[in-house]
């Protein structure tokens, strides 16, 4: 994990400490690619106008308790800064309300628990949903979705927009990165997508959880990298 990339959230907030992961690719997994593709990362270069911000389930029900999930907000506002600043789109995801298998979902979670789930993106306008602290702008793309992932066949329509704008890379960011970040992230490399993974810049309940996850992505799906190198990469 690289220090530079820590932050302090405002001195009044009251909630968990901020922290990042203390990610990692295992050397082998790097040397893995660089025999399959001589290369350790698979995208070189990206077009910013090709390019969306991708920030999943940034919402108060996930934020509020999770202090991985303050110490990426930093990150994920210098990405979107960044990737306005060079023409490139940011889509906002929340969770929507409505679940595509309500009668699978109680019966696998019970009850309670599923209702938790199914009310967890919160109501009204998504622009108002999504951590106020995030700063997110009138010009960004907002969607809600049905599934883990916001790129499932049926989930949103954030596939068919991101289409429409002529974008084929996109950056994954937000939480969990083992569900929902993973999830989007698979189908996205499935859907046609160039899909860079955000190291620091997604977030889990524990490091095991995070690491894992990004092994997944970058053997199989799509490039891993933390914040300041895919800003060097937009200014490159």
């Amino acid at each position: 994990m690289d220090s530079d990339q820590t932050s302090e959230i405002a001195s009044n907030d009251t909630g968990p400490r901020p922290k990042l992961h203390n990610w990692m690719i295992e050397e082998r997994e790097y040397d893995r690619q660089e025999q399959r593709r001589g290369r350790r990362h698979a995208y070189g270069s990206v077009d910013a106008r090709r390019t969306a911000l991708i920030v999943i389930d940034m919402v108060p029900f996930f934020v509020e308790e999770s202090g991985y999930c303050r110490g990426i907000l930093p990150n994920i506002i210098r990405l979107a800064d960044a990737l306005r600043t060079a023409g490139g789109t940011v889509a906002w995801i929340v969770p929507g309300p409505d679940q595509s298998h309500p009668d699978l979902t109680r019966e696998f979670f019970g009850e309670e628990v599923a209702e938790v789930f199914r009310t967890s993106g919160g109501a009204g306008p998504i622009s108002a949903r999504v951590w106020a602290g995030l700063s997110p702008e009138a010009e960004d793309l907002y969607f809600e979705k049905f599934a883990y992932s916001a790129f499932f066949p049926g989930s949103s329509d954030l596939p068919a927009a991101l289409r429409a704008r002529g974008i084929d890379t996109v950056f994954i960011t937000g939480t969990l990165t083992n569900i929902c970040c993973e999830s989007s992230a698979r189908d996205a490399y499935a859907s046609g997508f160039r899909v860079i993974f955000i190291a620091d810049g997604t977030a889990a309940r524990r490091d095991q959880d995070h690491n894992a996850a990004l092994h997944n992505i970058y053997r199989s799906f799509g490039d891993v990298r933390p914040t300041k190198e895919v800003v060097s990469l937009l200014s490159a």
